[in-house]
């Protein structure tokens, strides 16, 4: 078997290098706003498109879990498909592909006349925004000198939540949810630019021809245990936090008087959860080096599940308290995020790494798609938004078993 190796070719020019890195960093950091765009206007867009000025909290949780769903499963099967199309057509043209797609969708979201052609929307921007994930990941690991490999990507995985909070930051200036989504037009242009000036990966160049992946051992007696831990780690946090994560500013609007706008503290409260993003994944690999992946991942989950609890069960009004409380939740939940993009990796052998972490980041997002797509119906069986949320929580404690019940050996180069 002929597999291709990365970075076996010398690397482009250090100006070819910065400007790929900066039209990925781009489409990667947008990414991150359109992906939460619609779940801070969503108080305000659905009952737009249902034309029901009062609409009550299950109908809306019900909606917004069909929207969001639509999202979450463009995600996940972006996620799985690009990368056999960046496989087969090369890094330039399907990052191209990738980042125009979710820019066209969410243009297009401006005009969206019902709810329908919304969730036609937000599942293509899902499938593009899962495909620029994976593809300026290992895009970069191709072309970027291996000694400054880890900056650069570390670097990029945090543009993701900066988009998140650019979010927060939109909510505050636009105040009409279809303006916000004028903000497909930078994506488009970027991938405009990816097409014109993008260089191609040398290694997938000269490589296409003779590479193969190999996923004979995959589910083969010695790795079946972790890939299996891993799907279930993954995609209970994946629940826990996107089932939450999604809800947070129409819960936020729960807990205001009736009749009151909202729009300041649901942006704020986007901006925490990017900001918590951004230090929480600094702070992981500070404390994977000194307590271990394994117990980093135990505290980590017992502190989303615990602040989960303290939020959703003691805030029946709002108050400055849910700024402190969110800005902690939102910590934990960074933290979460970077333990696991070091956790996942490790326990699978080099030559299915890529397969076997690829398999449990994207079939964890199918599960979390579900599982938010029964949001509006637990909100009513459950007595409302905060009870629903509060039992999303539990996921976090699924998570906690798993890494606590793991058997994983420590790698000396984490």
């Amino acid at each position: 078997m002929k597999t291709l190796e990365i970075n076996t070719i010398a690397p482009q020019t250090d100006a070819k290098n910065n400007l790929a890195f900066a039209l990925c960093m781009i489409s990667y950091l947008f990414g991150g706003t359109v992906a939460t765009l619609m779940s801070v206007y969503l108080p305000v867009a659905v009952p737009e498109l249902l034309g029901e000025a009062n609409i009550n909290e299950a109908r809306l949780g019900e909606v917004g879990a069909y929207i969001g769903a639509a999202f979450l499963y463009g995600w996940g099967v972006g996620g799985l498909t690009f990368g056999v199309v960046s496989d087969r057509i090369g890094r330039r043209k399907s990052l191209t592909l990738v980042t125009g797609l979710y820019g066209l969708a969410t243009l297009l979201t401006v005009f969206v006349p019902n709810w329908y052609a919304l969730m036609a929307c937000r599942f293509a921007a899902g499938m593009g925004i899962g495909g620029v994930l994976l593809i300026s990941t290992v895009y970069l690991s191709e072309i970027w000198p291996v000694r400054t490999r880890p900056i650069a990507l570390g670097i990029l995985a945090v543009a993701f939540p900066i988009g998140i909070v650019a979010t927060g930051g939109l909510n505050v200036l636009f105040a009409d949810w279809r303006q916000a989504f004028w903000l497909g037009i930078v994506p488009i242009i970027t991938s405009l630019a990816m097409s014109q000036w993008l260089p191609e990966s040398v290694a997938w160049a000269t490589g296409r021809q003779s590479y193969k992946k190999d996923t004979s051992e995959l589910w083969d007696a010695e790795n079946r245990p972790n890939l299996i831990r891993g799907t279930i780690i993954f995609g209970s946090v994946l629940i826990g936090l996107w089932g939450i994560f999604s809800w947070i500013p129409t819960w936020v609007q729960s807990l205001l008087p009736v009749g009151q706008n909202g729009q300041q503290q649901r942006g704020i409260t986007m901006m925490l959860l990017g900001s918590g993003g951004i230090v929480g994944g600094i702070i992981s690999g500070f404390l994977i080096k000194n307590i271990g992946i394994r117990k980093t991942l135990i505290v980590t989950f017992l502190g989303c599940a615990s602040v989960s609890f303290v939020l959703f069960l003691t805030n029946k009004s709002f108050s400055s308290v849910v700024y402190v409380e969110m800005a902690l939740l939102s910590l934990f939940f960074g933290i979460s995020q970077g333990s696991l993009s070091s956790y996942i990796p490790q326990l699978f052998p080099t030559v299915i790494r890529a397969t076997a972490t690829g398999f449990c980041f994207n079939i964890g997002r199918f599960f979390t798609a579900t599982s938010v797509f029964f949001v509006g119906a637990m909100v009513a069986f459950f007595g409302g938004l905060s009870n629903a949320l509060l039992t999303f929580s539990i996921a976090f404690l699924v998570a906690l078993t798993g890494a606590f019940l793991s058997k994983h050996k420590e790698s000396k180069n984490v």
